[in-house]
């Protein structure tokens, strides 16, 4: 195959070759720990004070449970309910339940300074937390979990992370639980929709549970090695003595990224604070059976990625990260820009040989019967095979109910699955582009939705 067009063929499909082989590499890096891994003895989890930090906004539908559960579940834990000035009974319920119960407390923002971040509502949480301990506290022995406020922590959360791996080293100041989607086995997502919109439903559901379980339970574990384990925003826990080395004077240990739980792992590095994760205890969330809420939700995602670059120099720079774990933060913030680069790159050598086709389809038949197919071959295996990978490896470690022949259906199901980053990036990048960082919450499966109220909804 010769000519302009043969070159240009060649070397963009090289570089996707190249593009695909490297992640390829990365995944059979990060399933050794993950396939190897052994439950870590547990704690005393008597030996902690536990403080729940559960932010709300309009959450009136789900609140009053998820308080429920705790008390029921932590009766020792102190559950801090940041109402940020929602529209609904979110404030009146809490306020009721508090008013029964010495161990749950209402934090009460009102507009302006409401509605500005999940870490604003957050960091009034701990200011109020800060003034009713008093100086005279430990604080190392006080421990905050941030939890949605559908989250449902398992019942040992609490003894596993004061186990001695964890909160039982002293020199830990943060722990990352596993994440869970607690509509998983739900057969109808969508009580209104119709059966192909509940298959797509549930499948979308799933997907999201094998991602979690799966590809990011993995990362996570990979990251023991490297000293960068990340912080998430369900099932987040952190020594109180450790947010305090990030507060700083305004008494504010979350930032204002869209992505403020990562922000904070990065954040607590920097200090000198390890992070350390666990699969053997889980929070329960619910699933998104929407296309469109999920890909609002990854594109406020994505976007906080990249406003998290600015921590790049700090990290190449801080003496408390090794090489491979600078390397390993530089990987996960490029991960946006990747797949931007990805959809200009990938699309080109199918592209060409349309073109090629169109132009000479003898000389093109010829090559590809002389071998031209098995570059194609090859560059559609190192594709999919990454992905593909996870569905029998979620039937064989999460859900052995799933079944063999599902879990390739799985696999194939995640591998387009994973195609609605391409397009999150690509919206996340317009939004940082045109500078728009403002965002409503994204509702509930269990929410009505009211004529004239933004959910689900960029700004």
């Amino acid at each position: 195959m010769m000519g302009g067009l043969g070159y240009i063929l060649g070397l963009t499909q090289a570089f996707a070759l190249f593009l695909s082989v490297t992640f390829l590499v990365y995944v059979m890096t990060i399933l050794r720990p993950y396939l190897k891994q052994q439950p870590d003895p547990v704690g005393d989890a008597d030996q902690y004070n536990w403080h729940l930090f559960i932010p709300c906004r309009d959450e009136e539908a789900v609140i009053g449970g998820t308080v429920r559960y705790l008390r029921a579940t932590f009766p020792a834990a102190h559950l801090w309910v940041v109402d940020d000035d929602s529209d609904d009974g979110t404030a009146r319920i809490v306020d009721e339940l508090a008013g029964r119960d010495s161990f749950v407390h209402l934090v009460q923002r009102k507009r302006p300074e409401a509605r500005v971040g999940k870490g604003e509502a957050l960091n009034a949480a701990y200011r109020m937390l800060d003034d009713w301990l008093g100086p005279d506290a430990d604080r190392r022995r006080h421990i905050v979990c941030v939890l949605d406020a559908d989250g449902r922590p398992a019942a040992n959360m609490l003894r596993v992370c004061a186990g001695p791996r964890l909160f039982g080293d002293e020199t830990i100041g943060a722990v990352q639980i596993d994440v869970w989607m607690i509509n998983r086995h739900d057969r109808r997502p969508s009580l209104n929709g119709g059966r192909l919109r509940n298959l797509f439903g549930r499948t979308l559901i799933k997907m999201q549970d094998l991602e979690f379980r799966g590809a990011i339970s993995a990362i996570q574990l990979s990251r023991r090695k490297s000293g960068t384990v990340a912080m998430g925003g369900n099932g987040q826990l952190s020594r109180l003595s450790a947010l305090d080395k990030i507060a700083g004077e305004g008494r504010m240990p979350w930032g204002g990224s869209l992505l403020e739980d990562f922000e904070l792992g990065i954040q607590l590095l920097l200090a000198g604070e390890r992070n350390e994760y666990t699969p053997d205890t889980w929070v329960e969330q619910e699933g998104l059976w929407s296309l469109r809420r999920l890909i609002t939700q990854r594109t406020r995602w994505g976007q906080g990625t990249m406003q998290c670059a600015k921590y790049l120099q700090d990290v190449w720079r801080s003496r408390h990260f090794s090489g491979l774990g600078a390397l390993e933060v530089l990987y996960y913030l490029a991960q946006p820009w990747l797949q931007l680069l990805g959809t200009l790159i990938y699309p080109i050598p199918l592209l060409l040989l349309c073109v090629r086709v169109a132009n000479d389809p003898v000389g093109m038949a010829g090559w590809l019967a002389e071998g031209g197919w098995i570059l194609f071959a090859i560059y559609a295996s190192f594709g999919i095979l990454p992905f593909l990978v996870w569905g029998p490896i979620y039937w064989w470690k999460c859900e052995p109910g799933v079944g063999f022949w599902r879990s390739l259906a799985y696999g194939v199901a995640y591998a387009l699955y994973i195609y609605n980053f391409y397009i999150t990036s690509w919206r996340a990048f317009i939004r940082v582009i045109r500078r728009r960082d403002g965002w409503a919450k994204t509702r509930r499966n269990s929410e009505v939705h009211t004529r004239g109220r933004p959910v689900a909804h960029e700004r």
